[in-house]
């Protein structure tokens, strides 16, 4: 018999893509979230069903009746972020994981878990609480920070994951948060150029506008073809200019290196005269836009996400909605890695 998967917060799908991912046998037998617009998304691209509903409605009665032996999820990272409050517990976006932490314990189908989030959640009490309904339902469990570049794809995201099982303890130590996976090899992989995941003849209306390029092109993380990296991309991507994602410029480092320079000399030789600040700012800008600089698309963040190709969006989500969806997932790869390592045996 396959294993039966249980998805919470499902969003666009990203862990039923990495049970995919996995290859093992079995089938998701719930997926829920309250993101009605992600619901739509999961629906059209998976053409299964997810239940719109509150996860804190979710029971003990109705995980042992769904014969649930998977558990996949990744709760709300918003009480735990950089940029947030860090109220952790007492945000009420942590409602869902304390419900759930109640419930794992009388879950007796459940025999393996998973859960992802934001890098600091391992800091929190949420993880403690997360951690004692483990040990209280006789898990033996692992952590792990981890990052998109380590498994060659060119992104870097770092976040936190948890794997537990009941059926047996892992081959490797606890104790200790893992930075790689274990066993991993000691030479490490090259990873992918960033080439490798462009669509060809993106439309104009993806390069970066005037008023960003004039104002803050100087913050903004740029990426060239050849580059093997690209910056964590958020929820703002796109509406936000530092600190959400790359941009990308199909030039080299060299030739942007060259135009900088001259965009340099503008900006030193600003208190010249005989020059209006019209024409200043018009040259400025005629240099600026000469790099083509533009975001990635919602598909090429996909790809960077490593959502399949066969992933794809219903024609009425709009490029704002794509990126808060794909800022809110996971990498499909990593989290598929991790699967494949909950499962194994040991040898």
């Amino acid at each position: 018999m396959g294993f039966r998967v249980l998805e919470l917060f499902s969003g666009i799908g990203g862990m039923h893509y990495a049970f995919k991912y996995a290859q093992l046998d079995g089938n998701i037998v719930a997926a829920m979230d309250v993101n009605t617009v992600a619901n739509a998304v999961y629906n059209f691209a998976l053409n299964c069903h997810v239940k719109t509903r509150n996860i804190q409605s979710l029971s003990e009665k109705e995980v042992s009746k769904l014969g649930a032996t998977v558990l996949l999820m990744s709760p709300p990272c918003q009480p735990h972020t950089r940029q947030g409050l860090q109220r952790d517990t007492e945000d009420k976006r942590s409602d869902a994981l304390t419900h759930l932490c109640t419930l794992i314990p009388q879950c007796e189908t459940l025999q393996y878990i998973l859960m992802e989030n934001v890098k600091g959640f391992e800091c929190s009490q949420a993880r403690n609480q997360f951690v004692e309904a483990l040990e209280k339902a006789g898990f033996y469990w692992r952590e792990f920070i981890l990052t998109p570049t380590q498994f060659n794809v060119p992104n870097t995201r770092y976040r936190y994951y948890c794997i537990a099982r009941k059926t047996e303890d892992f081959a490797f130590a606890g104790g200790k948060i893992w930075e790689e996976m274990p066993e991993s090899p000691s030479t490490e992989q090259s990873v992918s150029q960033i080439s490798a995941i462009l669509e060809e003849n993106v439309s104009c209306e993806y390069l970066v506008p005037d008023d960003v390029l004039t104002k803050r092109v100087l913050v903004m993380d740029i990426i060239h073809p050849t580059e093997n990296r690209s910056m964590c991309f958020t929820k703002g991507y796109t509406h936000y200019t530092e600190g959400t994602g790359s941009a990308f410029t199909p030039f080299s480092k060299e030739e942007s290196h060259r135009i900088f320079e001259l965009v340099k000399e503008i900006d030193n030789n600003n208190h010249d005269t005989s020059s209006s600040y019209e024409d200043v700012r018009q040259r400025r800008l005629d240099l600026l836009r000469q790099l083509k600089l533009r975001y990635f698309t919602p598909r090429e963040v996909a790809r960077l996400m490593s959502f399949p190709e066969e992933f794809a969006f219903p024609p009425e989500t709009t490029n704002r909605q794509k990126y808060r969806l794909l800022g809110n997932s996971i990498n499909v790869k990593v989290v598929g890695e991790l699967i494949k390592l909950l499962i194994a045996t040991k040898q």
